[in-house]
Formats: structure tokens, sequence, C-alpha cells
């Protein structure tokens, strides 16, 4: 699924900036290395991991489309997955594509929105999921470590709202320039 043009672009706030490092494929050092789960003890990280499902998407299937009710945050564990956007008129146009150690769909931890985007998987690949209710489960369960959760998820928000706000002022002041 390319752009109209065939270019992919790529906007910072797809871009995954707490993405771990591309040698570790274990779930417990991703999850330490994303700012939602960092602070937690490696007991808590091992009852997090104990909480996701693996699910398996050959290359082409679609994890989930936009519109679909938002249900959770997945972690590539294998292969290769591309979120893409779809306008009103029924252009789609390929954001950003995910690999091994990546996450995305953590605002489903947060609301109950339905997805902004879609997510196919370009390889054959396999994902950790963490459904909002067993994370819900979780924070209550442990208060204050759910305490520290939430203040992760404000950080990746915040650094991408930023990023956002950057990105959207440059092709503002790009397009004032050129009239």
């Amino acid at each position: 699924m390319d752009s109209p043009n065939g270019i992919m672009k790529n906007s910072s706030f797809w871009t995954n900036l707490f993405k771990a490092s591309s040698g570790k494929t274990d779930l417990q050092d991703v999850f330490k290395s994303m700012p939602t789960f960092e602070k937690l003890s490696k007991s808590q990280i091992n009852n997090l991991t104990k909480l996701t499902h693996n699910r398996f998407y050959e290359t082409g299937e679609y994890i989930f489309h936009q519109g679909d009710p938002g249900i959770g945050l997945y972690v590539i564990r294998e292969g290769e997955v591309s979120i893409s956007q779809s306008t009103p008129e029924n252009i789609e146009y390929d954001l950003i594509k995910f690999n091994r150690g990546d996450f995305f769909g953590e605002m489903a931890l947060l609301d109950n929105e339905r997805r902004s985007a879609s997510a196919i998987a370009t390889r054959d690949s396999t994902l950790a999921v963490l459904f909002k209710p067993d994370l819900d489960e979780f924070i209550n369960r442990y208060p204050k470590v759910g305490v520290e959760i939430m203040k992760g998820m404000a950080q990746i928000i915040a650094t991408r709202l930023r990023n956002v706000n950057q990105e959207y002022l440059a092709l503002y002041t790009k397009m004032v320039d050129n009239n």
C-alpha cells in the first residue's frame, strides 16, 4: 500500500521515538525500554508480560482497520507493520513502517476512541498484544505502578505532540514563504 504518488511520507507523530535497541528481542527488554513501563521493577515487568497475548499475522493481513475500536497496545516481536490512514475521499497514505522492537496502538490504553489509522503486516509478523482490560486490571491491582504507567503514557503523547507542532509550524512557514 503506497501513497498515491508512491512515496512514503514519515511524520514524526508516527515515528517511534522510544524504540528499543534493535538487538533486543525479549519482550521484557522491550517493555523496559518504553517510558510507559521503564520505572517498573523486574517482577512487575514479568507480571505485565504474563498479561500479553502473542498473535501471528501473515503478510498482507490487517491487524486493525481505521475506525475499529482501540483495544490494545501492540509490540512487534518479529516482522514489519505498516501504519496507513485514509482520507474521506478514500485515498490511503502510508505513514510509517514499524519493525522488531517497535510498538503502536498505545492511545487505545488511554481512551475508548476508534483507531485513527490502519495497521497491516507487510511481512509475516509476530506481535505481543497488551489489551486495555488486562492493563486496567494490572493498574487496579498496583495503583502506585499505575501512576508511573500513566506518567509514561503522558510522556509519549507529549513528545509526539511537540513533534507534530514542530512539523505543523515548518509546513505553515513553508506555505507562507511560498505565497
